[in-house]
């Protein structure tokens, strides 16, 4: 029995005629033999879950840099946030739910350690630039699996490369820098309703701010609690794109709130001192990993950097920090830095 068959044509009749169906898929870059049980889109899934990048997202920074405490999001809490609020979205609105997961999953795989601290760092010093959401792509592309990568789907390829929106629009006017399915479209919204809510809730949390310090016309629309901004959000999400059917979006109100409160939380939690300081040390850190790594090329293969053919130095080493997890970059910084004990026979 094939049951990779069975699983298409039920998407066929139960998914909504927007949906990106699996059977209808432009494919992988590299032919790769069919799964009988599970469609590509549940592969995609898969190969990523199963990979060295997502379980390392364990031990990245969301906002706190290392937190004591246990309840604070990492970058592994936040993508699992992700999965779940685009997986009710997409479920509501009748859409490919293993698509939406598989883009979900894999969309944040080429953050650096300690959050945007990190990649600001390797920003300024990678000739031409570098982002996390190419960085994402070429993870799954190049990096896994030693240099041969996951031959991904190209929805789910799509999805991550345009899933990031920045401190720009929430929705992208330019159909060039939209994700091709609504799966995608659902992932970028569902990202920036994840984080903008747990990054509050982590920052009264931590003392950082008092839950009646967000401005009431912001609360007054998204809701006061982390569970009722979340409801909220995403029931307003589906009522719009019911509305819209050919593509995803929210109602005006609720557009203007999130972006506000996106404003706020830059000026009150990410660019506080209290917050601030953490990152600046920590792009000291990997500021000194990166020129250390480019003068002495043995040392950087000695501690597991790899050279992939026809990679430049700079982008082996961007390669090797971006994929570090922040314990593995402050062990790192004091094993190279920091002098130690003599050991005595």
């Amino acid at each position: 029995m094939d049951i990779r068959k069975t699983i298409e044509q039920r998407e066929e009749k139960t998914l909504s005629p927007h949906a990106c169906l699996s059977k209808n898929s432009k494919g992988r870059q590299r032919e790769s033999k069919s799964c009988s049980i599970r469609t590509v889109f549940q592969h995609d899934r898969d190969r990523i879950l199963h990979s060295k990048s997502f379980r390392r997202l364990k031990y990245k920074t969301q906002v706190f840099l290392s937190p004591e405490g246990d309840h604070y999001r990492t970058r592994l809490t936040h993508t699992l946030e992700v999965s779940q609020v685009a997986r009710t979205i997409a479920r509501a609105l009748c859409l490919n739910e293993d698509l939406t997961e598989a883009i979900a999953l894999g969309h944040d795989l080429g953050h650096t350690p300690f959050g945007h601290a990190g990649e600001r760092v390797l920003h300024e010093l990678v000739p031409g630039g570098f982002h996390h959401v190419r960085q994402s792509l070429r993870v799954v592309d190049i990096l896994e699996k030693d240099g041969e990568g996951l031959n991904l789907t190209y929805e789910v390829r799509d999805g991550i490369l345009k899933h990031s929106k920045g401190q720009g629009g929430l929705l992208t006017p330019d159909p060039d820098s939209a994700a091709v399915t609504l799966e995608g479209q659902v992932v970028r919204l569902a990202d920036i309703i994840a984080y903008v809510s747990h990054d509050l809730d982590d920052a009264i949390r931590g003392g950082v701010i008092a839950e009646d310090d967000v401005p009431k016309e912001i609360s007054q629309v998204v809701g006061l609690k982390h569970s009722r901004r979340i409801d909220c959000m995403v029931r307003d999400l589906i009522s719009a794109s019911l509305q819209r059917e050919t593509s995803i979006g929210l109602s005006d109100e609720m557009d203007e709130a999130i972006r506000a409160l996106r404003s706020w939380l830059y000026d009150h939690v990410y660019r506080i001192d209290r917050v601030h300081q953490d990152f600046v040390r920590a792009s000291h850190l990997l500021r000194e990993l990166f020129l250390y790594f480019i003068d002495n090329e043995e040392t950087f293969l000695l501690h597991g950097g790899r050279r992939l053919k026809g990679d430049s130095l700079e982008i082996s080493v961007a390669d090797f920090i971006a994929g570090m997890t922040d314990r593995f970059a402050l062990s790192l910084y004091d094993k190279l830095f920091l002098p130690h004990p003599w050991r005595v026979l």
